[in-house]
């Protein structure tokens, strides 16, 4: 069934279904198990590999090296479509596919030829950058450091979602002169230790714990000075909007099913069957209103962040007036998409009985998982950065950080 026929609205282009039909039985199978995996709390390493060995996970990089070539638009539109199979490979291989805007993004050919076979083989990349505790915001605890020739790397990190089923892992450090620099290592190289300790209460099969770099030893051509790519903000925020979209369906779709197959009724609702209720059906609509309008969202904003990228290769002027556009539109959408996702997944159960909150169903899955990924790069912030563009015409700020100011 095209997306078209499902009533979620065309795809970015003519060529969408054509590229998604590769992927949606795998969808189907990698959905078969999501309720049991949450529930037993088993990681997704064999869905992970799925992706892997499919081509999902080189969908942007470009044909001769292996991959699809997918435009943004495209990216995202599957990343929905994953997301309402299993929200959490979508979170894992999040710093995988930013890891690969910012290959595809650089000028430095060598860095480029090096990483580019590796993504179309389907190598997977997770992001270890953040730091709690006394970190700063200036600067990271963690060390990147020169001792003669060879560059040596210490420190541990926290929010590396992903990295457990990653064969790289790309570190942001500080290097001796209090400059931002990063690396990227073999996650089984002697003295990298990656630990599942994420114990948040949503998205818990993304591997969002701790890794520790003791005494690891870096090649020179695996240091980069680059930083994050130019319009990271804007795309990290539009993975985590796309996940909730993905939700959105997913939770529409499992409501809507349970009504369908619901044969006990109160004797004081509208109809004999729950499906045939108009009450129960206007809750059903009204859940499957939230999912589309989000992923319709979704996508106007892809297309804001593929500008932003496109304008790379344009005057300098152009590329940060396009990269300023996305990260507002991006922003100006935040709140909304999770205001429209989260009261979806409270509000189901005004569809169901009480024997819904029974935990087989997992239906409470969807609230903890949007809760989740709603608590990202604070709302808040993101509704007074739009707000002070629209007053007074300023732009968004720099890319931020977060630790002791």
């Amino acid at each position: 069934m095209t997306q078209i026929d499902a009533a979620w609205g065309a795809g970015p282009d003519a060529d969408y279904e054509t590229l998604a039909e590769r992927f949606r039985p795998l969808f189907v199978r990698i959905r078969e198990g999501a309720i049991q995996r949450e529930l037993k709390r088993q990681l997704p390493v064999e869905q992970l590999q799925w992706l892997k060995d499919s081509g999902f996970t080189a969908l942007r990089v470009p044909k001769a090296y292996g991959g699809s070539e997918a435009s943004l638009p495209q990216l995202f539109n599957l990343l929905i479509e994953l997301g309402e199979a299993d929200s959490n490979l979508v979170q894992a291989i999040r710093g995988h596919l930013g890891f690969v805007e910012g290959i595809l993004g650089s000028d430095d050919a060598a860095r480029r030829e090096r990483w580019l076979p590796r993504l179309g083989q389907g190598q997977l990349v997770g992001p270890a950058w953040s730091e709690t505790g006394e970190a700063s915001q200036g600067t990271f605890g963690t060390r990147l450091y020169q001792e003669g020739e060879q560059w040596v790397l210490d420190g541990s990190k926290f929010y590396t979602t992903g990295s457990l089923y990653s064969e790289w892992i790309d570190v942001g450090a500080t290097d001796n002169e209090g400059e931002t620099i990063s690396a990227t290592v073999a996650r089984d190289a002697q003295g990298v230790d990656v630990v599942d300790d994420w114990n948040g209460f949503g998205q818990t099969l993304t591997a969002s714990g701790t890794a520790h770099f003791h005494n690891v030893h870096v090649e020179s051509v695996d240091v980069s000075r680059n930083g994050r790519f130019l319009y990271a903000p804007a795309f990290y925020q539009l993975v985590h909007l796309a996940t909730l979209a993905g939700i959105g369906r997913a939770l529409s779709g499992e409501v809507a099913s349970a009504v369908a197959s619901r044969t006990r009724t109160y004797s004081n609702g509208n109809a004999p069957r729950a499906a045939q209720d108009p009450q129960i059906l206007q809750v059903v609509g009204r859940l499957r209103a939230a999912a589309y309008t989000s992923g319709v969202i979704v996508l106007k904003n892809a297309e804001a962040v593929q500008r932003a990228f496109d304008s790379l290769a344009g005057p300098q002027e152009l590329t940060e007036r396009a990269i300023s556009v996305a990260e507002l539109e991006v922003a100006q959408s935040q709140s909304i998409v999770m205001d429209l996702i989260l009261n979806a997944t409270t509000t189901l159960f005004d569809a169901l009985g009480a024997s819904a909150t029974l935990r087989p169903l997992g239906l409470d899955r969807f609230w903890r998982n949007a809760r989740t990924l709603s608590s990202h790069n604070p709302r808040i912030y993101k509704d007074r950065i739009v707000g002070d563009f629209a007053v007074n015409g300023t732009p968004p700020p720099a890319q931020w950080r977060i630790g002791i100011a």
